[in-house]
Protein backbone atom coordinates (compact mmCIF):
# COMPACT_ATOMS: atom_id res chain seq x y z
CA UNK A 1 0.00 0.00 0.00
CA UNK A 2 1.22 3.47 -0.87
CA UNK A 3 0.75 6.54 0.61
CA UNK A 4 1.85 9.76 -0.86
CA UNK A 5 1.60 13.36 0.86
CA UNK A 6 2.49 16.62 -0.66
CA UNK A 7 6.07 16.22 0.93
CA UNK A 8 6.29 12.71 1.66
CA UNK A 9 6.08 9.08 0.65
CA UNK A 10 5.38 6.25 2.74
CA UNK A 11 5.04 2.09 1.80
CA UNK A 12 3.94 -0.85 3.34
CA UNK A 13 3.50 -4.53 2.76
CA UNK A 14 0.41 -5.49 4.83
CA UNK A 15 -0.72 -9.47 5.32
CA UNK A 16 -4.03 -9.18 4.32
CA UNK A 17 -5.19 -12.52 5.80
CA UNK A 18 -3.50 -11.37 9.27
CA UNK A 19 -3.63 -8.48 8.95
CA UNK A 20 -0.32 -7.06 10.54
CA UNK A 21 2.63 -5.33 8.53
CA UNK A 22 5.19 -7.05 7.33
CA UNK A 23 7.26 -4.41 6.31
CA UNK A 24 7.54 -0.76 5.63
CA UNK A 25 9.75 2.42 4.92
CA UNK A 26 9.08 6.46 4.12
CA UNK A 27 11.22 9.31 3.11
CA UNK A 28 10.88 10.18 7.03
CA UNK A 29 12.77 6.50 8.03
CA UNK A 30 16.14 6.84 9.82
CA UNK A 31 18.08 5.42 6.66
CA UNK A 32 17.48 8.55 4.86
CA UNK A 33 18.26 10.57 7.79
CA UNK A 34 21.80 11.82 6.62
CA UNK A 35 21.41 11.72 2.91
CA UNK A 36 18.39 13.00 2.14
CA UNK A 37 19.31 16.63 1.95
CA UNK A 38 19.72 17.21 -2.15
CA UNK A 39 17.55 14.55 -3.27
CA UNK A 40 14.07 15.37 -5.87
CA UNK A 41 11.16 13.67 -4.06
CA UNK A 42 11.16 11.29 -6.84
CA UNK A 43 14.56 10.20 -6.36
CA UNK A 44 14.06 9.35 -2.95
CA UNK A 45 10.38 7.92 -3.80
CA UNK A 46 12.55 5.28 -5.81
CA UNK A 47 14.20 4.87 -2.58
CA UNK A 48 11.50 4.27 -0.48
CA UNK A 49 10.86 1.40 -2.87
CA UNK A 50 14.18 -0.16 -2.47
CA UNK A 51 14.49 0.04 1.02
CA UNK A 52 10.70 -1.45 1.64
CA UNK A 53 11.81 -4.11 -0.96
CA UNK A 54 14.24 -5.32 0.82
CA UNK A 55 12.69 -5.26 3.95
CA UNK A 56 10.01 -7.48 2.24
CA UNK A 57 12.62 -9.75 0.99
CA UNK A 58 13.94 -10.20 4.62
CA UNK A 59 10.57 -11.09 5.72
CA UNK A 60 10.06 -13.37 3.30
CA UNK A 61 7.79 -12.10 1.15
CA UNK A 62 8.96 -12.30 -3.63
CA UNK A 63 5.55 -11.12 -4.19
CA UNK A 64 3.15 -7.98 -3.62
CA UNK A 65 0.10 -6.87 -4.91
CA UNK A 66 0.47 -2.97 -5.80
CA UNK A 67 -2.15 -0.69 -4.01
CA UNK A 68 -1.46 2.45 -5.24
CA UNK A 69 -4.01 3.63 -3.22
CA UNK A 70 -6.27 5.32 -5.94
CA UNK A 71 -3.37 7.51 -6.82
CA UNK A 72 -2.35 7.31 -10.40
CA UNK A 73 0.51 5.37 -11.83
CA UNK A 74 3.08 8.10 -12.25
CA UNK A 75 5.59 10.27 -10.74
CA UNK A 76 6.59 9.76 -7.03
CA UNK A 77 4.09 6.58 -7.16
CA UNK A 78 5.91 4.94 -10.36
CA UNK A 79 8.88 5.83 -8.97
CA UNK A 80 8.26 4.38 -5.90
CA UNK A 81 6.93 0.87 -7.81
CA UNK A 82 10.46 1.04 -10.31
CA UNK A 83 12.35 1.15 -6.85
CA UNK A 84 10.90 -1.65 -5.82
CA UNK A 85 11.42 -3.58 -8.96
CA UNK A 86 14.70 -2.87 -9.32
CA UNK A 87 15.17 -5.02 -6.06
CA UNK A 88 13.63 -7.83 -7.87
CA UNK A 89 9.84 -7.28 -6.05
CA UNK A 90 7.28 -8.54 -8.23
CA UNK A 91 4.03 -7.20 -8.81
Amino acid sequence: MVFRSIRHIYAQVIDDTQGITLAMASDLDSAFAAGSGGQTKKELATMVGSLVAERARAAGVSRVVFDRGGYLYHGRVRALADGARQKELEF
